[in-house]
């Protein structure tokens, strides 16, 4: 789909990576600027660097990630035509409609696009994807903007209303997606395009409960089976690292060494102080070296008195320094024994969800088979009747065609006269 170089070359499609709830496209182009709150970016220096680099602002002072696009960032990216299905919804989709390399899918509301690059990813060049847009403006743009991807060999855009309309195809896809604000209007439709030689699956995305009960209704009708609803919620965590919780005594026992070491270093700095204080008294006291000449001192206002402060001030000094000079005690920081990983909640998600209504179309020879009993209940009493039972396991939405049938014959005598 996008570009499968190591480096970023002129015209590649980069994602450029600001915060953590800022992501951005952008087309690399020589000439351009790209600017944001973190600084100012030319296009051309991104050229030759490898997808994933950090870049630096012109003035130092901020910096940037440029990404290689996945489906999974450009939904974060896209620019915003409708609503769009985010990672949670389309992973639960894909898993329950079991979509995979190969499956021929189609997809009414194509919207921003968001599910059809993650589809046109997941069919791969051996599938196909038929996308349906009823909105010519949104047509329009979603289809310059799959060419540009690169996605024109996977994804064929029409501009059609299916609910009055139809699909284009018939007994060809796997699987059906709706995200349609009547879905009920397209069943019958989508039916017609569903493969007849094997179980097949759609879903309806809606986002209100009335719209799923008509829905139900519609399915029913059409003849699905196995009709069940569905609400994706993802609760993303924030993880940290903090000390360990201690017992109170061993919280006690810390700060009484606390105390001591901090005591003892005040008595250190008593004595060492009273020490220069000593020292300095004996230099005062030894005679002038040239008699009958006045000492300097130091003038305090007008009283004249030696300026004591700053002894004083010169003492404090160098008490900062010997604490600053002192090692740093690593025993009194928590190791890495001492600290525990927790998480917490981010109070809000970037998202959107609606219900998510799955059912089964069982194929039509088994529909018919199944039907046979009633059949062999007519036939005459005095001859051997073979009841044909049709079991058929629940569809599990995890194996493929999980759908399996198996034929179990029941053999039962004609009644003796």
């Amino acid at each position: 789909m996008w570009s499968t170089e190591r480096t970023i070359a002129t015209g590649d499609l980069v994602i450029v990576w600001l915060t953590r709830d800022l992501v951005q496209p952008l087309y690399v182009s020589p000439g351009k600027e790209f600017n944001s709150k973190f600084g100012n970016y030319r296009h051309s220096d991104l050229i030759g660097l490898p997808y994933g680099s950090k870049v630096g602002s012109r003035n130092g002072r901020g910096f940037i990630h440029v990404l290689r696009p996945t489906p999974e960032l450009w939904t974060m990216a896209l620019p915003h035509r409708t609503q769009i299905l985010y990672l949670a919804d389309i992973a639960f989709i894909t898993s329950w409609l079991d979509i995979k390399s190969g499956s021929r899918v189609i997809e009414a509301g194509t919207g921003s696009g968001s599910f059809t690059h993650s589809m046109a990813r997941t069919v791969g060049p051996k599938g196909h994807l038929w996308s349906y847009e009823f909105h010519e403006a949104r047509y329009t743009k979603a289809r310059d903007e799959f060419e540009r991807h690169g996605m024109g060999g996977i994804v064929t855009l029409t501009h059609r209303n299916v609910c009055k309309e139809g699909f284009t195809v018939e007994d060809t896809v796997d699987a059906v997606f709706l995200d349609l604000p009547a879905p009920w209007d397209t069943v019958e439709h989508a039916k017609k395009s569903l493969r007849k030689d094997r179980m097949t699956r759609i879903c309806c995305f809606s986002p209100c409960m009335e719209q799923v009960l008509r829905t139900v209704s519609a399915l029913n009708d059409a003849g699905f089976t196995d009709i069940t609803m569905y609400e994706t919620l993802i609760r993303p965590q924030d993880i940290s690292v903090i000390p360990k919780l201690q017992s109170v005594a061993a919280v006690g026992e810390r700060l009484k060494q606390a105390e001591k070491k901090r005591e003892e270093k005040r008595q250190k700095q008593i004595a060492e102080a009273s020490s220069r204080k000593r020292k300095r008294g004996e230099v005062d006291s030894e005679p002038s070296a040239s008699n009958g000449a006045e000492r300097k001192r130091a003038k305090t206002g007008s009283t004249g008195e030696p300026d004591r402060d700053s002894a004083t001030v010169a003492e404090a000094r160098q008490e900062t320094a010997d604490r600053q000079a002192e090692p740093f005690d690593a025993d009194t920081g928590p190791t890495e024994d001492e600290t525990v990983v927790v998480s917490k909640t981010f109070p809000e998600v970037r998202g959107h969800t609606s219900y998510l209504t799955f059912a089964c179309l069982l194929p039509a020879s088994l529909v018919t088979r199944a039907s046979s009993p009633s059949e062999a209940r007519a036939a005459p009493a005095n001859a051997q009747v073979t009841e044909t039972m049709q079991i058929i396991e629940t569809a599990n939405p995890h194996v493929p065609d999980a759908a399996l049938t198996e034929d179990v014959e029941m053999v039962i005598p004609a009644e003796s006269s």
